[in-house]
């Protein structure tokens, strides 16, 4: 049996050859799972809707619309909740970069006042068992009803209102700024006309 010579040129087409193979089998894959990671996706996405504003009888997800924030530097986006014709609340997905471990995706949920309805974290790597602990219903229910605009919405280690997370100060500071810039970006849409659309 003839062996095969080991020389620069097979060397070559051999890592071509894998390398070819390699990519197909990615381009397979990431096309068969493309559509089911959609659609956890929007599952995940009007699940939080619906934890954060009740009574709608329309189809927030077909209504969303973009809104630049008050600083310029990023847009929140806005499922607006009617029922019948008239807009009864507003869901917007809103984030922080200050997480501790990165960036806090949050659904924040407020009535045409800007009372907060409710809040839900859509995602985050904060540490399990500290800044986890945002999603606890003890941290999240003492911003149900209130009202950014009407109180000093920060944790109070900050001269704020609102109490920390034990051991999880920055992960509270992150889940409050997101929670205002959400509010700002609202009260902005509201005092501009726009926040019937």
């Amino acid at each position: 049996m003839a062996s095969i010579k080991s020389t620069f040129g097979n060397l070559i087409l051999t890592l071509g050859v894998i390398t070819l193979v390699a990519s197909l089998s990615l381009g397979y894959v990431y096309q068969w799972t493309k559509e089911p990671i959609a659609e956890a996706q929007l599952a995940k996405q009007l699940k939080a809707i619906q934890s954060v504003v009740q009574g709608y009888d329309n189809n927030p997800v077909n209504e969303v619309y973009k809104v630049v924030t008050v600083d310029g530097t990023d847009s929140l986006e806005f499922f607006p909740a009617k029922k019948g014709n008239e807009l009864i609340g507003m869901a917007i997905k809103s984030k922080s970069a200050k997480g501790y471990s990165g960036d806090i995706f949050i659904m924040v949920g407020f009535n045409m006042k800007g009372d907060i309805l409710n809040v839900s974290v859509i995602e985050h790597k904060e540490t399990p068992g500290l800044g986890s602990k945002m999603t606890s219903p003890g941290f999240v229910n003492q911003f149900i009803g209130k009202n950014p605009g009407e109180m000093k919405f920060k944790v109070k280690k900050d001269g704020g209102e609102l109490d920390a997370i034990t051991g999880a100060t920055i992960s509270s500071r992150a889940y409050s700024e997101a929670i205002a810039l959400a509010y700002d970006t609202f009260k902005s849409t509201l005092s501009d006309g726009t926040g019937n659309q």
